[in-house]
């Protein structure tokens, strides 16, 4: 059985994802990120752009989440994140993929630390 803010939150997924002519769609407990590049300043005060090789992103913003994790009873847990969320993740834990061009993360929701 489907929860309102499940349904909800499907809907809004289904809005955006057309906004976005993405045809992805996460299943289960998993989310799809946007990574947030940033740029660095350095302690002398130089700024390297995002552009220059440096570590993964540990930051991003949600733009797609599955329906949820279906527990031992059948029912589904409620996901903690919504769409628009921004979020910080474990630094190795993403799936990377290309999806028209555009870099973006599979993650399960475990692996999320924060909503930012």
């Amino acid at each position: 059985m489907i929860k309102t803010d499940n349904l909800v939150c499907f809907l809004a997924l289904k809005l955006i994802l057309k906004k976005k002519n993405m045809n992805i769609k996460p299943l289960g407990d998993r989310v799809v990120i946007k990574p947030i590049a940033e740029d660095i300043t350095t302690k002398s005060g130089i700024v390297l752009p995002e552009t220059v090789e440096k570590e993964k992103a540990e930051k991003g913003e949600v733009l797609a989440v599955g329906p949820g994790r279906v527990l031992d009873n059948g029912n589904l847990a409620p996901m903690s994140v919504k769409v628009g969320n921004k979020v910080m993740f474990k630094k190795y834990s993403p799936d990377e993929i290309k999806v028209d061009g555009e870099e973006l993360l599979i993650i399960s929701e475990q692996d999320i630390l924060a909503i930012v």
